[in-house]
């Protein structure tokens, strides 16, 4: 009688089993097609120069109180391109958003204008000309105006106060001579 002698089969390699299970399925081809592209994407974005942006020019810093008719010339088409916006009465430079408030932007409708009513009611127009002074806003819309100066406070340079019509505005040099001392 003759022995039968097996061939013992060899075990499928642990690379092995983890390609046949990529290529069983289409979902798992597209999820190695996916995770291949992104590495080459971070592999390239490591290897790109960054390229340098120029910075802004500082502006100084302004200090003064304006009236509406002041603040139009601050919606970003002056010369020096900065811009202004009014929340609750308080004059805030935004210049650093020009992106937002500058022309071309969202909220362009805002520079040089108080913004508190637009802010308030959700809307990018500045309907009324002259001073606003809110006393129709309900408790909500003057709830939302303040979160928006408080926004603003955090943000951008305070510059001053928006004056109503005959209102003086403040000295603020006096201000800054006692910071010399």
């Amino acid at each position: 009688m003759a022995s039968e002698t097996s061939v013992p089969v060899p075990e499928e390699g642990f690379l092995t089993s983890v390609f046949n299970e990529i290529i069983s399925s289409p979902l798992n081809l597209a999820l190695v097609f996916v995770i291949c592209y992104l590495i080459y994407k971070i592999f390239k974005s490591r290897n790109e120069t960054p390229v340098q942006v120029a910075p802004e020019p500082q502006l100084p810093k302004l200090r003064k109180d304006f009236t509406v008719e002041e603040m139009k010339k601050f919606d970003g088409n002056g010369p020096d391109g900065r811009i202004l916006v009014a929340v609750n009465g308080k004059v805030f430079d935004v210049t650093k958003g020009k992106r937002f408030y500058g022309p071309g932007g969202p909220y362009a409708a805002f520079g040089g204008r108080d913004a508190s009513r637009g802010l308030a009611t959700f809307s990018v127009s500045c309907e009324k000309e002259g001073y606003d002074d809110l006393s129709d806003l309900n408790p909500q819309e003057m709830e939302s105006v303040r979160e928006w100066e408080m926004q603003f406070t955090e943000k951008y340079d305070y510059v001053g106060r928006l004056l109503k019509d005959g209102e003086e505005p403040t000295n603020y040099s006096d201000e800054e001579d006692d910071k010399d001392k």
